[in-house]
């Protein structure tokens, strides 16, 4: 069984709420344009979450939302840095006693687990691929994300390269996701008209 099914079959998880994460993304500073990515994210994963939880597939849509909502919570503290925005959210979350939310945080990036495994999508996937599907404050492709990225972080071949694989293995990932669905990654372009968060 997998991790995210161990962690969604669990009654007494420990959660921040909603306005614990809004609390949280304050007091780490978090700028309004990485918050606003975080709203489209959070808005991306709660979508995909609850239409895999309709197909059959045991998501804890709480933890979704509050790993979505904190995936950049080290962002801003990590700029100009040298750190690891990932891995130091996920280390202040952990602290905090919420080791569940932790690994979706020092996952957004990249994945532990290779997504072409037989493993259905579990919270940290929908995370990490919403993630993937929101540039700046607007869903857009894989590809036109992943153009962003090469054009921001692309600088050396090795760098070229490492995205290239990841790109690969997100599109591996898209297609899990949407397998089971009645849905496109196109359909996705339609959050854009909503402002619900």
């Amino acid at each position: 069984m997998s991790k995210s099914f161990v962690a969604s079959e669990q009654v007494s998880l420990i959660l921040p709420s909603r306005s614990q994460c809004l609390e949280l993304m304050e007091a780490h500073g978090m700028l309004s344009h990485i918050r606003e990515h975080s709203f489209r994210v959070t808005q991306v994963a709660v979508f995909l979450g609850e239409a895999l939880t309709a197909a059959g597939f045991p998501l804890h849509l709480p933890l979704i939302e509050a790993g979505a909502l904190l995936h950049d919570l080290g962002k801003t503290p990590c700029l100009g840095q040298g750190r690891n925005h990932a891995e130091w959210g996920a280390a202040v979350l952990a602290e905090m006693g919420y080791p569940e939310v932790a690994r979706i945080v020092k996952e957004h990036v990249y994945l532990a687990q290779d997504p072409a495994s037989p493993q259905p999508p579990g919270e940290t996937e929908v995370v990490n691929y919403a993630d993937k599907r929101v540039l700046h404050t607007r869903v857009v492709t894989l590809s036109e994300r992943f153009a962003d990225l090469l054009e921001r972080y692309g600088g050396t071949p090795e760098a070229q390269a490492r995205l290239a694989a990841l790109e690969i293995k997100v599109q591996t990932l898209e297609d899990k996701i949407f397998a089971p669905l009645d849905l496109s990654p196109l359909d996705l372009l339609q959050l854009n008209q909503r402002r619900d968060q």
